[in-house]
């Protein structure tokens, strides 16, 4: 037998074994198994959200299904161990599969796909990406998309951190497809980006608060515009100007312009801060 010839019999057998445990554990939250080769035999591990429906009372679920695996697969003496999926909500297959009971049950998909995105937000992952596609409503089928955050699409960070999953539920109308891509953490170097301008961004906040200066150029500039433009550029500078820039601003207002709507709007900001000194 060639090389390839290997690589693809033991590709069939391991998507024979996966739909294996699909049919055998529908409720245990089933998500993956990995195949070793070891000297005493073959160990198969299996990830599942609810190992103890797998295990079963006394491990009496595991002797069946290793004679099961015996029988079917020709394994000999397989070794099972099951292992708990820590973190559920950063699963893209348990999430799918949770999204497809929930719509076979009657479910509506849009609360349905925006509850199951919040949950692994919360849960702290960096982005997910939620599409649900059919006959969601009405006679022809269509797409919707949930996402929140940061998630990479293509390239070597989409295969190394977002795990994707694609199932179908059965209804009425018809197949609906559900994709769960879930991004459990960012790239190192969008880290470092993102660190560095919030660095970035905070030394110029504190620069532009110890450099503020009013000066007569930012007078001119609020004098010289419309009244609303004016009293727009005023209240963003609001938190930096003290009760003498606003008596400066008002004298040349008094001086150049005296605009009615202005002077007032002016003078009711003097008379409060002086009523709050």
């Amino acid at each position: 037998m060639t090389l390839e010839k290997q690589f693809i019999d033991k590709g069939i057998k391991k998507n024979q074994l996966e739909n294996f445990f699909e049919r055998e554990y529908p409720r245990a939250g089933y998500t993956g198994c990995d195949i070793q080769r070891t000297p005493m035999g073959v160990k198969i591990t299996i990830y599942a959200d609810k190992p103890g429906l797998i295990i079963g009372r006394g491990g009496g679920r595991i002797d069946e299904i290793t004679k099961k695996l015996e029988e079917e697969f020709g394994f000999e003496d397989p070794q099972i161990d099951v292992q708990e999926i820590e973190r559920p909500e950063l699963d893209a297959k348990i999430m799918a599969k949770e999204i497809k009971n929930a719509i076979e049950s009657g479910a509506n998909y849009r609360r349905v796909g925006s509850g199951v995105l919040r949950s692994i937000i919360q849960r702290g992952a960096a982005g997910a990406e939620i599409e649900i596609s059919g006959k969601l409503s009405g006679s022809r089928g269509r797409t919707e998309r949930f996402q929140d955050g940061y998630m990479k699409s293509c390239g070597e960070p989409a295969k190394r951190l977002v795990d994707e999953a694609v199932v179908h539920a059965k209804t009425k109308p018809g197949t609906i497809g559900v994709k769960v891509r879930i991004m459990e953490e960012k790239p190192e170097e969008i880290f470092e980006k993102e660190l560095v301008e919030e660095d970035a961004g905070a030394e110029t906040e504190e620069r532009e608060e110890e450099e503020f200066e009013l000066g007569e150029d930012k007078i001119n500039d609020i004098i010289d515009s419309s009244i609303k433009e004016a009293k727009e550029k005023i209240k963003d500078l609001d938190e930096n100007l003290t009760l003498d820039d606003y008596k400066e601003i008002l004298e040349y207002e008094v001086d150049d312009k005296k605009r009615k709507g202005m002077l007032k709007f002016l003078e009711k900001r003097v008379d409060n801060m002086e009523e709050d000194e």
